[in-house]
């Protein structure tokens, strides 16, 4: 074999064994007794330890440049480039600092479960204090083989090209108009008489409700399954794809968008290029890519009022309701399009959840890069909150600065993404209605038309080009967060 085809042997390898520790992350999310914990924990750091040495192994640094002097296609070039990426990403962190990060991250993330409902800070603290330690160890490691600062450095795992610089301005930009849209928004809804759900909607019916969206939606349920869990999610691969959800019986309206959410990733995830299945070029192109999808499905499909139509229709039937004025389409609008400052990221609205995400962004930033302690997260989440959207988390940790698990297990550099896909997708749209009539096609009940469009252009691309050129390929420019400013005057105003 050619030094490329050990390469893509290797990696394919290396895949099978990152499948195998998703299914079992997404085991202990929505399966899994209490009692396996620690011996959870404890194989899944032994894997994440496999896993590394396999991805550290000597021969691959021979083998990388042995194979940059072969003769290859342009595609194969873009394979090598993502392999080598990975290869990099991993033989800059020792053995014994990912598997105590895996450990320390399996037990914090698991206490957090039971103590975030105890609004128990100082339990957590206690574990949380290591996943920053160890966090704060690998971003100095990263900062200095890649020449950036400590958080850049774990940005880059999550944002390839993306720095604080960047975001700092584009955010920046963000804060001098949102507060204003918002007052503007909240005001304008004052007089909007809004029937919101009342009685008991069983998670049984919930959940056939959402496996019927995602049937309008084409998930490939040959290739997933939906399941509960405390914090909704998308994991597992691209032939063995996992989401999750979370149902309140009294409320019906969060579980049934955060399904769309989530099919929006899996929709992604399946629709992968096949020709590189298990190989790096053939994964997501960052995970602000990856939200731009579900933020697509979620926010430009999900709210949409011809989707809200389907919403409508489906609603009244799986509850046996047809005659509630909850589930006629205009007040389901109203409900899905509801501005309210509120404390919870994952249940805010289009218009305030930026606010939740700038805010966390400029706390972790400041963490990583030694400016503030973790014990001081709390009072400046307090003082954020206050300050963004005008309310106090005092001592209200359950609702404040442990309501996210994305912190437990030390992801740090990840919420940019959030916000950075809600603008991506609405520069989609906005590139798509050109040729698209985007309101019609949904209407219809047949939305072939643009996942095609989102499969020509970002599905079956994966990785093969970097996050700029796949953007400014499918939408002629690249970011450009003017889309997403016009798409929520549009929408609120």
């Amino acid at each position: 074999m050619s030094n490329y085809e050990q390469l893509t042997s290797h990696y394919q390898t290396l895949n099978h064994f990152n499948h195998a520790q998703a299914i079992l992350g997404w085991d202990a999310a929505a399966n899994m007794p209490s009692g396996g914990s620690d011996a959870r924990s404890k194989a899944m750091a032994e894997l994440s330890v496999h896993i590394h040495r396999l991805s550290t192994q000597p021969q691959l640094e021979e083998w990388f440049g042995n194979a940059e002097q072969e003769s290859l296609t342009s595609e194969e070039r873009s394979s090598l480039r993502e392999m080598k990426r990975q290869w990099q990403q991993s033989t800059v962190v020792p053995e014994d600092l990912v598997q105590a990060q895996s450990i320390a991250g399996s037990k914090c993330e698991h206490a957090w479960r039971s103590q975030r409902q105890e609004n128990d800070w100082t339990g957590f603290e206690k574990n949380w204090k290591d996943v920053v330690a160890l966090s704060r160890e690998e971003a100095k490691i990263r900062s200095e083989a890649l020449e950036l600062t400590p958080y850049d450095a774990m940005l880059d795992k999550y944002e390839p090209g993306t720095t604080t610089a960047s975001l700092d301005t584009l955010f920046t930009d963000v804060k001098t108009w949102l507060p204003e849209l918002i007052e503007k928004v909240l005001e304008k809804q004052k007089s909007q008489s809004i029937i919101m759900p009342t009685g008991t909607f069983s998670t049984a019916k919930q959940k056939a409700l959402g496996l019927e969206v995602m049937k309008l939606l084409k998930f490939d349920f040959d290739r997933g399954r939906l399941d509960q869990s405390v914090h909704p999610f998308c994991g597992g691969v691209p032939t063995d794809v996992r989401i999750t959800t979370r149902y309140n019986e009294q409320d019906f309206v969060q579980a049934l968008m955060g399904i769309v959410h989530e099919t929006g990733h899996a929709r992604y995830e399946q629709g992968l290029p096949s020709a590189f299945a298990g190989l790096p070029v053939g994964e997501a192109r960052s995970m602000g890519i990856h939200e731009s999808q579900s933020l697509f499905f979620e926010m430009q499909i999900g709210r949409s009022k011809p989707f809200i139509s389907h919403l409508s229709r489906l609603s009244a039937d799986a509850f046996n309701t047809h005659n509630d004025p909850v589930f006629a389409e205009e007040n389901l609008y109203k409900i899905y399009t509801q501005v309210e400052k509120g404390f919870i990221r994952v249940d805010a609205d289009e218009l305030t959840y930026p606010a939740h995400v700038i805010m966390r962004y400029e706390i972790e930033r400041d963490l990583i890069n030694g400016v503030i302690e973790h014990t001081d997260v709390p009072a400046l989440w307090d003082e954020k909150m206050k300050a963004t959207l005008g309310i106090s988390t005092k001592d209200n940790y359950k609702n404040g600065c442990m309501q996210d698990i994305h912190w437990t297990d030390g992801a740090f550099g990840y919420f940019p993404s959030y916000t950075l896909g809600a603008m991506y997708a609405a520069q989609y749209k906005a590139t798509m209605i050109q040729n698209i009539d985007f309101d019609a096609v949904i209407q219809s009940g047949d939305l072939s038309p643009i996942f095609q469009w989102l499969s020509d252009n970002i599905w079956t691309q994966a990785s093969l080009h970097s996050t700029d050129e796949l953007v400014k390929r499918a939408t002629g420019e690249t970011l450009n967060a003017a889309h997403f400013r016009k798409h929520l005057e549009g929408r609120y105003l």
